[in-house]
């Protein structure tokens, strides 16, 4: 038997939890008193019954008040529900306000840890009486058969990674949906640069030309553009865009660097600045339920506990290559594996229930720890099974929205791993050049935000930009310090995006800047207008060129020559682009077919650097080393960083040949969708049956 498509087991083992919760916590904090099990049972009942009636007015037109706290009146609210339960029945008696609260925090903790030991996620009952029941009323869908389609980008992820993660069991669900036959794994190559800003320009709107890296140099602005800086992706987005990107006809974007066009858009790099693009209710879906801020808090302060957990034990048990992880990285980890997740995925669920038509939404948290931890870290794999659960709440979503859905799992690109070029050879990128110029030439290593910081800024940018919120202006105050031009900027680049801003920058004034994506290096020379060309740089500065490529750590660097066009020069060869003569050691063996097809498109761009500098790979040891301070890197060329995947629902055609190139991948999509709109779609996408007995994946574990 079921209730609103819910088994009334199911029911009744949720409620269960609900009643061991409240008598656990009233048996371990003071102040709260219950008179016998009975009265336990009529709590759980009474407070379920206030929530369902009481909370979704709450949230409707108090949720940027609960936001403008930081979340704190939604726990005071939750204890004043909690303080009306105790009054509306005998034998329950809580003595204060705070003791409430505390009361409803410990009640979400408990409840969070039993369902993880039933394997019970009762966000199941959320996704339908609270979230589904807000956009009923404040943006009411109108039913239609025709499918809409979710694009949802796992970052970082490489196919095979994704591979091995479904054959060990990380990835439940997605494993579920391959094995039943509703989709299929398909590879392809991302551009150079492998990173997400490329990558994104590329799938949402088909152009992601002069994009060498995820941070670059300028010579004509005579800046640095970041990809993930609110200013410079909207600069960025300006330039590639046509007007038609993957998201132009009602879709919405969520948690990404570009828009692809959407008028709808949370926590979108590019449309940060654009009051009129951003999302409405965000805030009121979020909220939605009444445990919404409680949980979020139990599950950041977990991941943290997690981090603090894998870093003693990385340390303890000698693994190499590791990174130092302590100071603020477990809280800026939480911030993008828990906080933003959720936040996400929140969103994302409300506008199935709304029926949009298409969505975009990516989720960073693999990404961010196997940065710091490795590609097959147990606490990676981890993260990525616990985002492998949010797709099984999707499911449920699906099968109640108001229209069927296409769905379609993806990355931007992959990961390769290995100890930094700083801890291989005890000097940086920057040190090296150093070594090989004059000592009274001037170089400057601009100090950047993070992937990590970035997102965190972002979100946080958002809301300061919104100024009619509360919420906003609150931290608009406590973030004043850290505010440039509007934007927030906490971590290390806060002093150089303020001298940007007041234009006492000095890094344009220096004679070199070294940039690093990955185990890509950029170098440029802001005296020489233009590109600098091969016989310049060997005027100049003789030996600089030869010694990089000459240097163990380096696989090979490209530059421009006048007479020969662009050159690949390794340690004990040079390939000629023009023609792809190789003299010696052809120094692009080990990094793909494609390698030098790569190197001639970025050698093109307006913006590509003096030198560029791609890492050493070892195809044995399936190594390289970042000029930045990650241990799985991407940015450059060499192993899995360039493979990403596309796992897509069976009935949809892809090409026979190789897809290369992010913008491939969006005119496949952009194809994909107009089999929809024209109604020669495959059957839209029904949920897979779960095998007998089969657990369902939760969240947290």
């Amino acid at each position: 038997m079921k209730f609103r498509g819910v088994p009334l087991r199911r029911h009744a083992i949720e409620f269960v939890i609900s009643v061991a919760s409240f008598w656990f916590t009233a048996w371990i904090l003071p102040g709260i008193t219950i008179a016998d099990f009975g009265t336990a049972l009529l709590s759980a009942a009474m407070i379920s019954v206030l929530n369902a009636v009481v909370w979704p007015i709450i949230s409707r037109y108090f949720s940027r008040l609960i936001l403008w706290t930081a979340g704190l009146l939604g726990l005071v609210a939750n204890g004043l529900l909690l303080l009306l339960t105790a009054d509306l029945l005998d034998g329950l008696t809580i003595d204060t306000l705070w003791a409430a609260v505390a009361a409803a925090f410990v009640m979400t903790v408990v409840g969070i840890v039993l369902g993880n030991l039933l394997s019970i996620d009762d966000d199941a009952v959320w996704q339908r009486q609270t979230v589904r029941r807000m956009v009923n009323r404040l943006e009411p869908p109108t039913p239609t058969d025709v499918p809409g389609i979710l694009f949802i980008q796992i970052d970082g992820l490489a196919e095979p990674v994704l591979r091995q993660a479904l054959a060990d069991g990380h990835a439940p669900t997605l494993a579920r949906w391959v094995r039943s036959g509703s989709h299929r794994i398909a590879g392809w190559e991302c551009d150079l640069s492998s990173q997400t800003g490329a990558s994104q320009a590329g799938i949402l709107h088909g152009n992601n030309h002069d994009m060498p890296a995820f941070r670059w140099y300028d010579k004509e602005a005579g800046k640095v553009f970041t990809s993930n800086r609110p200013r410079d992706a909207a600069e960025i987005e300006a330039h590639q865009s046509d007007g038609h990107g993957l998201l132009v006809d009602g879709g919405v974007s969520r948690s990404n660097v570009f828009s692809g066009d959407s008028t709808d858009s949370a926590l979108t790099f590019s449309t940060l600045l654009d009051k009129s693009k951003h999302s409405h209710h965000a805030a009121n879906y979020f909220l939605s339920d009444p445990y919404a801020i409680s949980r979020l808090l139990a599950l950041t302060f977990a991941d943290v506990w997690r981090e603090v957990v894998d870093r003693r034990r990385t340390r303890r048990q000698g693994i190499e290559p590791r990174l130092k992880r302590g100071g603020i990285y477990p809280l800026l980890r939480a911030a993008t594996t828990t906080a933003l997740r959720d936040l996400t995925i929140y969103t994302l669920m409300s506008d199935v229930y709304r029926g949009v038509p298409s969505a975009y939404a990516d989720f960073v948290g693999y990404d961010e720890v196997a940065h710091h931890s490795g590609l097959f870290a147990p606490t990676a794999l981890a993260t990525l099974r616990r985002l492998d659960a949010q797709f099984a709440r999707l499911e449920y979503a699906i099968t109640e929205a108001p229209r069927p859905y296409h769905v379609v799992i993806l990355s931007d690109h992959g990961q390769t791993q290995g100890a930094t070029f700083l801890q291989r050879y005890d000097r940086s990128l920057k040190d090296l050049v150093d070594s090989l110029i004059d000592d009274d030439v001037e170089i400057t290593v601009p100090e950047m935000s993070s992937e990590g910081w970035g997102n965190l800024n972002g979100a946080l940018t958002e809301a300061v930009r919104d100024k009619d919120s509360r919420v906003g202006k609150l931290l608009a105050v406590t973030t004043r310090k850290r505010l440039v031009d509007g934007d927030v900027v906490l971590g290390p680049a806060f002093a150089e995006e303020k001298a940007q801003a007041t234009g006492t920058d000095t890094a344009a004034e220096s004679d070199v800047i070294v940039l690093a994506s990955g185990n890509l290096g950029l170098i440029s020379f802001t005296d020489i207008e233009g590109r600098a060309s091969m016989e310049e740089l060997s005027t100049r500065f003789p030996g600089l060129v030869a010694g990089l490529a000459e240097h163990p750590g380096i696989g090979f660097v490209l530059v421009s020559s006048e007479s020969l066009g662009g050159l690949v020069i390794g340690g004990g060869g040079i390939r000629y682009l023009s023609d792809d003569h190789v003299e010696g050691e052809d120094p692009l063996i080990g990094f793909g077919p494609n390698a030098a097809d790569h190197l001639r498109r970025t050698h093109s761009f307006v913006n590509a650097p003096d030198i560029l500098v791609n890492s050493f790979y070892d195809p044995h040891a399936d190594e390289g080393a970042a000029f930045e301070e990650l241990i799985g890197f991407h940015g450059g060329m060499g192993g899995n960083q360039t493979h990403p995947f596309v796992l897509f629902p069976s009935g949809f055609a892809v090409p026979d040949e190789p897809m290369v190139g992010a913008a491939t991948i969006h005119h496949l999509f952009k194809g994909w969708m107009a089999t929809i709109n024209d109604g020669s779609a495959p059957a839209p996408w029904t949920v897979p049956e779960r095998p007998a007995n089969a657990p369902i994946p939760v969240p947290e574990v």
